[in-house]
């Protein structure tokens, strides 16, 4: 599969041939919706918590007496039906993240990087560098390419410049080759790769 290489400025820099089992698979919506569920689930804190009737600071007292009152028996005023009581089977402290097999996931990641190019959603530059941290010129910049809603996919480091100018501008992520994941991906409209994130991606999964 040939893509042509373009500059920041939108100028031609040569093609590259990328790798029909990274780029070139049938996708498939299970495999993306599995790694999808699997990625925001492992991202929830879990911190959710409500008191049980052990826990709320109430008294322990006997509200009334056992008998002669023609009503139901209670022993504490912490009891759920009570006011100020305890939450019964309320929400605990706990981890949502789920198995997922490794193979799975890195298949899934073949299948979004595939899906992408199935529809013309990929966009390969030269580099991802910016001589000054300047947001308006990076935004120029994306005018000639038409990016919008963008995923930057850089080398192994992102270059400083760069990073800061793209910060600020909306619907447009900057990431690290190692930093790509299934979810970023399909979330926005455009992948943009650079050389040096081409040559890692396929190193990776040769």
């Amino acid at each position: 599969m040939k893509f042509d290489i373009t500059t920041l400025e939108g100028k031609s820099a040569g093609s590259v041939e990328l790798s029909d089992e990274v780029f070139g698979l049938e996708p498939r919506a299970d495999l993306l919706a599995r790694m999808v569920r699997y990625q925001l689930a492992k991202r929830r804190a879990g911190t959710h918590k409500s008191k049980g009737r052990s826990e709320v600071d109430r008294t322990r007292k006997k509200i009334y007496k056992q008998k002669g009152t023609g009503g139901a028996r209670h022993g504490a005023a912490s009891a759920p039906q009570f006011r100020g009581g305890g939450k019964a089977f309320g929400p605990v402290l706990r981890d949502h993240g789920h198995d997922l097999p490794k193979k799975v996931r890195a298949l899934a990641l073949r299948h979004a990087l595939s899906a992408k190019a199935k529809d013309a959603g990929i966009i390969v530059i030269d580099d991802a560098t910016l001589s000054e941290p300047k947001t308006k010129v990076l935004l120029g910049h994306f005018g000639k390419l038409d990016l919008s809603s963008a995923l930057i996919i850089g080398g192994a480091e992102i270059d400083t410049n760069f990073g800061l100018a793209a910060r600020s501008i909306p619907n447009v992520d900057v990431l690290p080759v190692q930093g790509i994941n299934v979810y970023d991906i399909l979330r926005r409209d455009k992948l943009v790769l650079t050389r040096a994130a081409v040559d890692a991606l396929e190193a990776r999964f040769k």
